[in-house]
């Protein structure tokens, strides 16, 4: 059977330019967390927007557990939209776990990217002692895992005021909780489990696309000391520490986060 992968990842193509802009959402979310941003962008560029099969408006029904058991499945997901609009060279914009797949993609097929943007990305969430401090103890992740399963709705209502922070607008973590209320409870676990317990610090030296590590401070998924080491093992790296508080500055921030992609592909 043929699978018509602009209806899987509910792809939409906005905006005109010669340069094309990927936006890609990170876990739990989908491409409505690109809203505030895309318009800084769309008329100078094209711009693509998808989600990931089980995120958003995808066919949830090609859902692959086994595919999607590895940050690779992921990827395939976005070189197989980067076929199907026949891209090259694009900007590849990716929040969160976004930045590792774009990686792991780029890696494979480099001539679709020239540059990487990864915002609050990290190789390893998971503290490695005695060198590498990722933010989670294991136990942590064991104990978020498990309210995921336990108690789904108490699990997003606990994490998005953590993850968002800015508490003076309440709003922003409801609609992040929302969201997270939004998606499959079985896919969302999984999505997490690979998530949290993926390791993508043996393919930093692989990675050869330029790329900006937008840091957000006080983020609790990726602390500062995450930027630093991407910073450190990913060639043609530049780092740029955002004022922006917690892990979704697209929502939060968007003004800033803006800026700081134009200052980046203008080359300031």
């Amino acid at each position: 059977m043929s699978i018509d992968i602009l209806q899987r990842n509910h792809v939409k193509v906005l905006g005109s330019g010669d340069q094309t802009i990927v936006f890609a959402h990170g876990f739990g979310c989908d491409q409505e967390m690109w809203r505030h941003i895309v318009p800084a962008f769309e008329q100078n560029y094209r711009i693509v927007l998808f989600d990931y099969v089980g995120s958003g408006k995808s066919q949830i029904d090609l859902y692959d557990s086994t595919k999607y058991n590895d940050l690779h499945g992921y990827a395939q997901d976005v070189l197989d939209v980067m076929e199907a609009l026949e891209l090259k060279d694009t900007v590849f914009v990716g929040h969160s776990v976004s930045g590792m797949i774009g990686m792991l993609a780029s890696i494979r097929n480099p001539e679709y990217f020239s540059r990487m943007i990864m915002i609050g990305s990290s190789p390893r969430y998971m503290n490695d002692q005695p060198d590498y401090f990722g933010g989670f103890n294991k136990s942590d992740i064991d104990e978020l895992l498990e309210m995921m399963q336990l108690n789904f709705i108490g699990w997003a209502s606990y994490l998005a005021p953590i993850v968002m922070q800015n508490s003076d607008r309440k709003e922003l973590a409801e609609e992040l909780e929302r969201t997270f209320c939004s998606r499959d409870p079985h896919i969302a676990r999984q999505f997490a489990e690979v998530t949290f317990y993926s390791d993508c610090r043996s393919s930093l030296e692989k990675a050869s696309v330029p790329s900006l590590i937008l840091q957000c401070s006080d983020d609790s998924i990726s602390p500062v000391e995450v930027g630093d080491y991407l910073h450190a093992h990913l060639k043609n790296s530049k780092l740029r520490q955002m004022t922006a508080k917690g892990h979704y500055p697209q929502l939060s921030h968007p003004d800033e986060m803006a800026q700081c992609m134009k200052d980046y592909l203008a080359g300031v």
